[in-house]
């Protein structure tokens, strides 16, 4: 039986690269060990069948940006550490695998209303945070919001064309019902707690927020607690 190495070693002896390069195979998720695959360089294997997939490439991984459906109230470290290759969904397992690099040196962007539920980004690519950052006041977001009450005359159209609540000037929002309890808002750079502050400008109460969209990126029919990669299609 052979004493147990590491994989990058296995690697080296066995295709003869630099010890850079087999890091990198095996962070990108082109080594398997009995056909599993394995991405962490400093995986202990005996005699298990090491391979390197044919079409592999000695390059750092590129950096993904994860969209979950946050439950609500949950807090942000609390999201993050859910982040795994058992909370991906079910319907997004094609395509790029989760690799466990995929889950370190994520930061979260774009903070959700207090309470909310929802989408929910984190992101290892600086490109998509400047976005989300730089470019908050021009990017809308949606928000489905359940209420309760009755809301006053005019209601929508005081909401579209601005109010006063409490002696504080709201700004005009795009507000529209979804069903006979469910109001739909679309804002940019929404300020927390402004979506209660509405509704109760208007008579009503929330019961639950949730987030669906910002920009042009949907959670879609992602199932709550779970997540999926931002696909190379999509722009915020």
């Amino acid at each position: 039986m052979t004493d147990p190495i590491r994989l990058s070693k296995r690697l080296i002896e066995l295709v003869g690269c630099s010890r850079r390069e087999a890091e990198l195979f095996i962070e990108g998720g082109w080594v398997t060990v009995d056909g599993e695959v394995i991405d962490e360089p400093q995986f202990k294997v005996g005699d298990q069948k090491v391979e390197l997939d044919k079409d592999a490439q000695a390059t750092a991984p590129e950096p993904v940006t994860i969209l979950l459906n946050v439950p609500a109230g949950m807090d942000v470290d609390t999201a993050m550490q859910s982040l795994s290759a058992d909370t991906l969904s079910d319907e997004h397992r094609y395509g790029k695998r989760p690799l466990r690099g995929h889950f370190l040196r994520l930061t979260a962007s774009a903070d959700l209303q207090p309470k909310a539920s929802g989408l929910l980004v984190f992101t290892q690519d600086w490109k998509v945070l400047r976005k989300l950052t730089a470019d908050a006041a021009k990017i809308e977001q949606e928000y489905v919001v359940e209420v309760e009450g009755d809301m006053v005359a005019h209601g929508l159209n005081r909401l579209q064309h601005g109010l006063t609540h409490k002696g504080k000037e709201l700004p005009p929002v795009k507000a529209s019902w979804q069903n006979e309890n469910r109001l739909r808002f679309a804002m940019k750079n929404p300020q927390p707690g402004i979506i209660a502050q509405f509704c109760e400008a208007v008579g009503l109460k929330v019961v639950g927020i949730r987030r669906i969209r910002i920009g042009g990126v949907s959670i879609g029919k992602v199932p709550l607690g779970q997540w999926r990669y931002l696909s190379g299609k999509e722009k915020f």
